[in-house]
C-alpha cells in the first residue's frame, strides 16, 4: 500500500515569506515536529541535486535519511526524494499566492514501504497526515508571529 498525503494550510504572509522560509533546511527542525537535525551534505544554496541529511523521530523510531533535490523553483515549488533513508519517500512542498498578503501552503508526501513498513503503511498514513497538519500550523504560527 502507498502512501499519498496531501494537506495545507492557508498562511496570512507573502508566498515568498513562506516559500523561503520552508525551503531553507536550517528552519526544518523549528517547523517539522519530528525532525531533530537537517545536514547540507552538498552545500547551500538550494538547488535542483542538493542532499540534506535529516534526523527524526517517527512513530518512536529513530530515523536518518538524505534528501535530494529533485526539482526546485524558488517560490514556487519544491520536490525531494530520499536518497537514502528506511523507505523512499518524496516531498513536495507548493506555496500558491492566494493574493499579496496571503499564501496556500500544501505539503505532499508520497512513498511506497517496503518490508515491516508496507505492513503498517495505513497506520503510517494517519500519522503522516496527523504530522503534517502539525507541522503546517508550526509553520503558520512562526511566520504569522514574525
Amino acid at each position: 500500500m502507498a502512501i499519498d498525503v496531501l494537506t495545507e494550510i492557508v498562511i496570512a504572509r507573502p508566498a515568498e515569506v513562506v516559500a523561503g522560509y520552508a525551503a531553507d533546511p536550517a528552519n526544518a527542525p523549528a517547523w517539522y515536529g519530528n525532525i531533530t537535525s537537517a545536514t547540507w551534505q552538498t552545500g547551500p544554496p538550494l538547488r535542483t541535486g542538493s542532499r540534506i541529511a535529516f534526523t527524526a523521530r517517527f512513530l518512536g523510531r529513530h530515523l536518518a535519511y538524505t534528501y535530494e533535490i529533485t526539482d526546485f523553483t524558488p517560490t514556487k515549488r519544491l520536490v525531494m526524494r530520499t536518497a537514502r533513508g528506511p523507505f523512499p519517500m518524496e516531498t513536495t512542498y507548493t506555496p500558491q499566492a492566494i493574493d499579496d498578503l496571503s499564501t496556500r501552503m500544501t505539503l505532499r508526501n508520497r512513498g511506497e514501504p517496503a518490508g515491516f513498513s508496507k505492513l503498517a503503511a495505513p497506520l503510517m498514513t494517519i500519522a503522516v497526515r496527523h504530522a503534517n497538519r502539525k507541522d503546517l500550523a508550526n509553520l503558520r504560527a512562526r511566520l504569522e508571529s514574525a
